[in-house]
């Protein structure tokens, strides 16, 4: 324990005294994606069509966000992209692995996010992006079933040959550095188990087939292996558990997740936060979605839902924080659905029903209705996350292992063992920015503002 404690505080005081410390974004960054569906290609094929001049990245931190330097008499609020050195979009080269072997137009086509019109205009750059042979089993994605898969005598083969994906996609592509990101499906629920506990224990499961690795564990096993962050979109254990902190830290490759923050959950964020500020209480929240893309069919599945569920649900609890505010939260009920509803396809529509009370206890309602594109929404999330993991990686952050400062993008963040996630959106960006700050050597900001009235 004492030997963690110190290598804990090598580390946080690297970060404190070097700040400034950036290695450049030379070269070309490598994308890697487990997964090759709606997200994946709505998110290539829409870094190809801005590249191209065709369509503005909307949604993205990176690209379209700006920060505050100093006080606000200053005036200095620069593009983030032009503050802190991110990869340039025009750098970015890309593969995946998928159990279908669509390539990624045709993977696009079928998933129906985008106008065939914009899938036309960048289909030569989609059709050279073909899948590798994915990690796959059914036992932990039932509803799915694909022939494009590796074989292999054991789970740690598989390992092995995902490990040489990735060296030969680094040498084909001319990539000086490469980030993975999970954007496949949901696997069931599972919990930390002992072999999940430390890379010995970890390493013997690969070799005897234990149960209690998944696919996802096994992609980010092997990109930490090489020393590649590892960013984790679906609500999976994937990197949520000892063995994969260890591996980050011992190889200085960042994480993060899990479970991108989009449509419902993201309302949450927005909404629960404004109720607390202003101490209103709340008697219950129900959520139901209906979504028809892979993600919904995937859901239908009430072990994968689990997986979901126990996401989707610690947001409120986490934020309102009933143990201090009992007279306001303590008990609510809190309700999530989600339907399978193959006609609307990536459209997802998120309805909530919020009674709350106020001043005397006397009850009120709020109704959202979110007709969102599941989608759409996420893959600024996945742009933006890629971006910010490789400058963790060329920082002195990237020998934290766990990147908190980017539970922004998340409905389910990550920390540090036995410290409680920040869920309220505004306090995550407070969070992100500041450490983008705090990277530059630049003033944190407080929002305090006592100097104005000296």
């Amino acid at each position: 324990m004492a030997a963690k404690a110190k290598s804990a505080a090598r580390s946080a005081k690297e970060v404190t005294l070097r700040p400034g410390k950036i290695e450049p974004a030379r070269g070309k960054l490598g994308i890697m994606m487990p997964g090759m569906g709606a997200v994946a290609t709505t998110f290539v094929a829409g870094v190809e069509a801005v590249r191209r001049g065709y369509a503005l990245p909307i949604g993205s931190v990176t690209q379209l966000g700006t920060i505050r330097l100093g006080k606000r008499t200053d005036n200095r609020s620069p593009r983030v992209n032009d503050f802190v050195p991110l990869a340039s979009l025009d750098r970015l080269v890309f593969t995946g692995w998928d159990i279908f072997e669509d390539d990624m137009y045709a993977a696009a086509v079928k998933a129906g996010v985008l106008e065939r019109e914009l899938l036309d205009r960048v289909k030569p750059f989609l059709t050279s992006i073909k899948p590798r042979p994915a990690v796959f089993d059914r036992n932990y994605v039932r509803k799915l079933d694909g022939k494009n898969v590796k074989r292999g005598r054991n789970k740690m083969e598989l390992a092995e040959q995902l490990r040489q994906d990735i060296r030969d996609f680094k040498k084909s592509s001319g990539a000086d550095r490469l980030v993975m990101i999970w954007c496949g499906s949901t696997e069931i629920f599972l919990q930390p188990e002992a072999v999940h506990a430390s890379l010995k224990a970890f390493e013997r499961g690969l070799m005897s087939n234990d149960e209690n690795i998944a696919p996802s564990m096994i992609y980010a096993y092997a990109a930490l292996s090489e020393g590649i962050p590892f960013a984790n979109g679906a609500p999976n254990l994937t990197v949520d558990i000892p063995v994969m902190h260890e591996l980050a830290r011992k190889n200085s490759a960042p994480i993060c997740g899990k479970d991108f923050k989009t449509g419902q959950t993201l309302m949450k964020t927005v909404l629960a936060p404004g109720l607390k500020a202003r101490m209103l209480g709340l008697h219950g929240w129900f959520s139901t979605n209906i979504l028809g893309n892979r993600d919904g069919e995937v859901l239908d599945d009430p072990a994968s839902f689990k997986t979901k569920e126990e996401s989707k649900l610690s947001v409120l609890e986490q934020i309102l924080q009933p143990e201090l505010y009992p007279e306001l939260y303590k008990n609510f009920y809190h309700k999530v659905r989600i339907n399978y509803y193959p006609p609307r396809g990536d459209n997802k529509e998120g309805w909530d029903n919020i009674d709350i009370f106020g001043w005397l206890g006397y009850p009120m309602q709020i109704k959202v209705d979110f007709l969102c594109r599941d989608s759409i929404l996420a893959a600024p999330i996945v742009l933006d996350l890629v971006l910010f993991l490789d400058l963790a990686q060329r920082s002195a952050l990237r020998n934290l292992g766990i990147q908190e400062w980017l539970s922004f993008f998340f409905k389910s963040p990550m920390t540090a063992p036995g410290l409680y996630p920040e869920h309220d959106l505004f306090i995550q960006s407070m969070k992100l920015k500041n450490t983008l700050r705090h990277l530059m050597g630049e003033k944190l900001i407080t929002h305090l503002g006592l100097e104005y009235y000296d």
